[in-house]
């Protein structure tokens, strides 16, 4: 069996005790995915299984077998850089940049589970089918991957512009 990685079938490791963090980053060589804390709590490591944000450090790659993982390299359209990643340089929402591309990918998944209309601990209207997607909203829903450099002012701002269409 395989994994889809960015479009691509790759083996499943040998080693079932093999992190999907360090399959992509050792294995495949995508260094894009950054190992940060090693523990779940820092977000650098976020990747996209089928369309949901997970911390690739906690995950086992042999979990993923048949299934489809997005890491930072495969959000790029053939037009080019995916639109948030063009309003991440537009916003200066990286200073460092280590942090850059779990918040990123983190935000593509924030930005599914907004379409399919799941709320988070501040959602104000729990009965609606449509989440207004406030400053707060993304906050609360960006909070799992953290930028020590000072860059978040630039980060909300540019997944705010990106997918709030009600962005305060």
């Amino acid at each position: 069996m395989a994994i889809r990685i960015n479009g691509n079938e790759t083996a499943v490791p040998a080693d079932p005790r093999v992190s999907l963090l360090d399959h992509l980053r050792e294995t495949l060589h995508l260094h894009g995915t950054k190992k940060g804390c090693n523990q779940g709590a820092c977000g650098a490591c976020t990747v996209l299984v089928d369309g949901e944000r997970i911390v690739s450090c906690l995950a086992l790659a042999v979990q993923y077998e048949g299934r489809s993982v997005t890491t930072i390299e495969g959000l790029n359209g053939e037009s080019g850089l995916h639109p948030l990643q063009q309003a991440f340089i537009e916003h200066d929402g990286f200073q460092c940049g280590y942090c850059t591309p779990g918040q990123i990918c983190s935000a593509v998944g924030m930005a599914a589970e907004l379409e399919r209309g799941m709320p988070s601990a501040v959602t104000a209207d729990l009965c609606s089918d449509a989440v207004v997607v406030t400053r707060e909203e993304v906050r609360e829903r960006m909070s799992g991957n953290l930028c020590r450099c000072g860059a978040h002012n630039g980060i909300i701002a540019a997944i705010s512009e990106t997918y709030a269409e009600a962005a305060e």
